[in-house]
């Protein structure tokens, strides 16, 4: 799909690379043939002054920058230049604020998402049993069931999450995608599970919290998602019948008379999760900053927001040139976010040399931290994985061997050239993954981030659901990926379509040593010509 946009009079001519250089705006000048130089240095004493100046101190008469040419009089602008530092001042903040508060964004739409299929409340869960293509949610799994809800603080006071023993790994996190705890095995209950407190940002913490894992958000609205697995034949029977017989929410107040509780089937349905990448994302986080206390963001992120109208108590209202600036600054992040997800430019992130696979959680850190802090916020890995996935927990960086999963992701095939779903490919798994409960790769639509929609509804192979797929000799397992099965290979085969590209995540539930240490190693996908 081609679309054409009308730029702003401010950023006519400029390419997308000129934009986004705007970010760090560097110039070269001229002067108008007068007497001022940024570079030049001299003793002279100016026209115009008494002593001797710094000529870094001097802006010139016309100075020409990636964003135009800004004329002054005596350093002072015309009334032009004037408007157009205004206009790029707020093009950059509101470059700023979508990759910065995407996050929150992000958040409301899995809300809003689950609220258009009925979960509206703590008492409804929707359970994916498993999670189809059919939904737009960034980068689900094929190969667990999920019990996901969304509860609000401000209505419900304290609340109580009852977790059944036997759940995979679960959190909580708060609406600006904040971790605030983890249930199940990575979680305090150690699988065993056990009643969770969760308090508000304006609740007192009970006299008597005596059996419970006590635990604050900062904010009203929360995701509770939590991940069961299917049995030894691939099922979801035994999950389902556990989330239905053992999970509960109520508020303490409720504790003696709890409400009953309603399951919604959601895997199947057609529905969206993900935020927009158009001017409506704005629209989007301010629903957010509105429903929520504000001190959910920083008086640094608050004044970020404001800076281009979005502010709790006042109403979002730009003007139509506004509207058009704040669209095209959405269009250079989503350029940049794209292409960071795509083909990471931070070595860093990548599993071996000189292969293409790394990892969505860039820097080790569920709080994007350099050096526990001291090299500031990982930026890019931040908006990488933001940009790309959900549910942020520690337990997604922490070397826990047999606990939880691990992660790989791959965009491009052993040359380097993002996946093309006109092509076949084959990917060879090596024998003895080391994956204690089972392996599985799921692939993904580039544009969505969600699941590729073909006609196999679940667009993945898995070691514990797929028990037909051919095994190798020597244990090893191809799996072939293209618009059509090679003869031979149906059960080992993910269709992908022809002029759409894709990409791919292979999960280890339960890793295992050999997966930390690089002794067992995933291999380059590959064009079959």
């Amino acid at each position: 799909m081609t679309m054409t946009r009308r730029l702003s009079p401010v950023f006519k001519g400029l390419s997308t690379v000129t934009l986004a250089a705007l970010l760090a705006v560097g110039y070269s000048s001229k002067s108008d043939g007068g007497n001022q130089s940024l570079n030049k240095g001299s003793g002279d004493v100016p026209k115009g002054y008494t002593s001797p100046i710094p000529d870094e101190l001097m802006t010139p008469d016309s100075v020409k920058t990636s964003a135009g040419t800004f004329n002054f009089f005596d350093g002072m602008p015309d009334a032009v230049t004037a408007k157009a530092s205004f206009d790029n001042l707020k093009f950059i903040r509101a470059y700023e604020t979508f990759l910065t508060l995407m996050p929150a964004a992000s958040i409301e739409m899995l809300r809003a998402g689950h609220a258009s299929q009925g979960v509206t409340d703590h008492t409804k869960v929707m359970l994916m049993a498993p999670l189809n293509s059919n939904p737009l949610f960034l980068t689900g799994n094929t190969d667990t069931v999920y019990g996901s809800t969304f509860f609000n603080l401000k209505n419900t006071g304290p609340l109580v999450i009852e977790i059944p023993a036997g759940l995979g790994p679960g959190t909580i996190n708060d609406a600006f995608f904040r971790f605030v705890a983890d249930t199940g095995a990575p979680g305090p209950d150690k699988g065993k599970g056990g009643k969770y407190l969760i308090l508000g940002p304006d609740d007192k913490e009970p006299e008597n919290t005596d059996g419970y894992f006590v635990f604050r958000s900062p904010s009203y609205s929360n995701w509770l998602i939590l991940r069961a697995f299917l049995d030894d034949e691939g099922k979801p029977d035994q999950a389902v019948a556990n989330y239905k017989k053992g999970l509960r929410l109520y508020p303490l107040s409720q504790k003696d008379d709890p409400p009953a509780m309603t399951f919604i089937q959601g895997g199947e349905g057609v529905f969206n999760t993900v935020h927009a990448n158009n001017f409506h994302f704005f629209e989007e986080l301010d629903t957010v900053i509105q429903r929520e206390p504000i001190n959910l963001l920083d008086p640094e992120l608050r004044g970020l927001a404001s800076s281009i109208g979005l502010e709790k108590g006042k109403p979002f209202a730009p003007s139509a040139q506004e509207r058009e600036l704040l669209e095209e600054a959405v269009q250079v992040g989503v350029a940049y976010v794209r292409a960071d997800m795509g083909k990471p430019r931070n070595p860093e992130v990548y599993f071996y040399e000189g292969k293409q696979w790394f990892t969505p959680f860039g820097g080790g850190s569920y709080e994007w931290l350099i050096d526990g802090g001291k090299g500031g916020r990982n930026l890019d890995a931040r908006n990488n994985f933001f940009w790309g996935y959900t549910v942020n927990t520690p337990a997604m960086v922490l070397k826990m061997e047999g606990v939880g999963s691990q992660y790989g992701v791959v965009a491009t095939d052993s040359t380097g050239a993002y996946l093309d779903g006109s092509k076949t490919y084959k990917f060879t798994v090596e024998a003895d993954v080391p994956a204690k409960d089972f392996w599985s790769m799921v692939v993904y639509d580039p544009q969505t981030r969600s699941e590729l929609q073909t006609d196999q509804l679940l667009p993945s192979k898995n070691s514990k659901r797929n028990q037909d797929m051919v095994v190798n000799a020597d244990g090893t397992t191809d799996l072939y990926f293209g618009p059509s099965a090679p003869k031979g290979m149906e059960a080992n085969w993910i269709q992908t379509v022809p002029g759409k590209g894709w990409f791919a995540v292979f999960r280890l539930y339960g890793p295992l040593q050999p997966w930390f240490d690089k002794t067992w190693q995933l291999n380059d996908i590959e064009q079959v010509k």
